[in-house]
């Protein structure tokens, strides 16, 4: 946990500071805080970031807007806290990058279970050393390297976040079987988490928009009415 370099995003030093302090109690030393969008680009410019908790309304920008700036330096895991929970707000912010949201008030020890369940997440794809076989899900169409941590599509390695790259290996891993939302969240979040379906559904939105020929009639990643979704594993084209 010393290795991981977290980033707080508030203008609320109340908050930042209690966030703060219950984080170096559970041992994460690396804790930087920071308190308008100006400041949250300049440091990540400069500086190692792993986790990113940002606060949706600063006084110098719109988080949803940061977000998408912050992704073209860095891939590093963005959680939201927002007091908005309209599904427009929460959509936008997985679609300008976002891994996951808390809204506010918040438990402290919920942002520590978040970053705990990412880095647990974190240990299969960082943590290799000479793989004696390489982990790769051939679907024909696209390829998914687990080793490298890498997607291929048509041939062509596309760009994809952390977390969604981890929800389409877990499909991969379970080819032809119905998943429900609640079993991918549990597996791929890393904790249950009974009310929220916005989640998986953008998420799985971003797989489709990369590895399927049409996203909006899907064949790869289909979905069963009332039951979940389905990785279908097909022969090579």
């Amino acid at each position: 946990m010393n290795n991981l370099h977290i980033l707080l995003v508030d203008d609320e030093q109340s908050i930042t500071q209690m966030i703060a302090m219950v984080l170096q109690k559970e041992g994460f030393t690396n804790v930087h805080q920071v308190a308008t969008g100006a400041a949250t680009m300049e440091y990540i410019k400069n500086n190692r970031v792993d986790f990113i908790i940002l606060d949706v309304m600063l006084p110098d920008a719109n988080g949803f807007e940061l977000c998408s700036d912050i992704r073209e330096l860095t891939d590093a895991y963005i959680l939201f806290l927002t007091a908005k929970v309209k599904d427009f707000d929460v959509l936008t912010g997985f679609e300008r990058g976002g891994d996951d949201y808390v809204t506010k008030p918040f438990n402290p020890l919920e942002i520590v279970a978040r970053i705990k369940a990412f880095i647990r997440r974190q240990q299969p794809i960082t943590n290799v050393a000479a793989p004696i076989h390489k982990k790769l899900f051939d679907f024909g169409h696209f390829v998914v390297d687990e080793d490298r941590g890498e997607l291929i599509v048509a041939g062509k390695i596309i760009s994809c976040p952390a977390q969604v790259f981890l929800l389409l290996l877990y499909f991969c891993k379970n080819p032809n079987r119905i998943l429900s939302k609640e079993q991918l969240f549990t597996a791929v979040w890393g904790y249950q988490n009974d009310s929220d379906d916005n989640t998986v559904m953008v998420h799985i939105h971003r797989i489709r928009e990369r590895i399927e020929p049409n996203p909006s009639e899907p064949s790869y990643l289909v979905t069963v009415r009332g039951l979940g979704y389905k990785l279908v594993k097909e022969n090579k084209q």
